[in-house]
């Protein structure tokens, strides 16, 4: 097996850059860059650059002389790409920022003027604690409630959950936590909770105690409204999961051998069942901890990673954008091997070494 996970992380490598590489060649095809957004700037400070004169009898506009009206110099565009490394080829910079990831620097933001590696740092913790309250509950909800309604399938309790799950998951998320704040949040209803960020301002003045039931106050909501867009597909790929393996041979037999069948669905089914759910586990945390939690994070006012890859790529900030997606690649990679080491920690018949020679 350690061969196997020596392999893994050599292949890592490659893929790594694939990804970096094509993203690369992705985005610097893409129009409005850095420089055009820093000039769009100039130029929308200029266009409002002018004096509303009341002279009683109407009012008079007077455009003042100004940057945009003469024209931008160019050897100020030249310090702007001297500034963000635009005057070398493309393969140099792509080359120069592989080099700098081998050590973890992602350079500095161009319209933050800050460590990438900072930023993302500062931001770590909300996704983080978004992300793990949110898988917590998933699972625990989803896989009991998954297992209950492929042993009772067809019954009224099945009916009635598998309405409630296809409402979860026909409503995103993001609509669930615009209710939630309609309702609780002080919108029209009921102002029980907060609305913007993860802490109140005091916090740290709390005691521990008091830390604790601010942190929670505070989250609630955005990870409820995670939650409720997010369990229902487990849920159901739990069931069928089951459902399939119920009727296998294997399970006939074990209690034909006259085995309690507590014992058959945690000693033969709950194994083989839960490989496909394992199976989706790296996409899911991702998911739960990136991508599906950024309009949460608008929503809520919550600076996580999210919103921070959002902001950069609507202001075409490379630095953070390829340091924000270099992170995440990094972590799937991981977290498939993870998922791999997991397949043979639930069965250890599987055997990855044996099956990749």
């Amino acid at each position: 097996m350690g061969r196997y996970v020596l392999r893994r992380l050599l292949l890592m490598i490659p893929t790594l850059l694939g990804i970096m590489l094509l993203n690369f060649i992705i985005v610097q095809a893409a129009p409005g860059g850095p420089i055009d957004q820093m000039l769009a700037r100039f130029e929308g400070a200029d266009a409002m650059a002018s004096t509303r004169l009341d002279t009683g009898g109407g009012e008079v506009v007077v455009q003042n002389e100004s940057r945009g009206a003469r024209g931008i110099d160019p050897r100020f565009i030249e310090q702007l790409e001297a500034q963000f490394g635009f005057d070398q080829p493309a393969h140099e910079r792509f080359l120069g920022m592989l080099a700098d990831y081998a050590t973890f620097d992602f350079g500095t933001s161009f319209f933050r003027d800050r460590p990438v590696i900072e930023l993302m740092i500062e931001r770590l913790p909300v996704s983080v604690s978004l992300g793990l309250w949110t898988t917590l509950l998933v699972y625990l909800i989803s896989i009991p409630l998954g297992i209950r309604k492929a042993l009772t399938h067809g019954s009224r309790f099945d009916v009635w959950t598998s309405g409630l799950v296809i409402v979860g998951y026909a409503i995103p998320g993001f609509l669930f936590a615009i209710l939630l704040v309609v309702l609780f949040a002080g919108g029209s209803y009921w102002d029980l909770f907060p609305l913007r960020g993860l802490t109140s301002p005091n916090f740290d003045d709390l005691s521990t105690w008091g830390k604790v039931k601010d942190y929670a106050w505070h989250i609630t909501l955005p990870v409820i409204a995670m939650t409720i867009g997010s369990f229902a597909t487990l849920t159901m790929l739990t069931k069928n999961s089951f459902l399939d393996e119920i009727h296998k041979q294997y399970v006939l037999t074990a209690r034909a051998k006259g085995a309690s069948d507590r014992r058959v669905l945690y000693g033969h089914v709950f194994r083989n069942a839960m490989l496909i759910i394992i199976a989706g586990l790296p996409g899911a945390l991702v998911s739960i901890f990136f991508t599906g939690s950024l309009l949460i994070e608008v929503i809520f006012s919550l600076e996580g990673l999210g919103l921070l890859g959002f902001e950069a790529v609507m202001q075409r900030d490379y630095p953070v954008i390829f340091g924000t997606l270099f992170l995440y690649t990094l972590i799937g990679l991981l977290l498939k091997l993870v998922s791999d080491l997991t397949y043979v920690w639930v069965d250890p018949r599987i055997d990855f070494e044996t099956r990749e020679s």
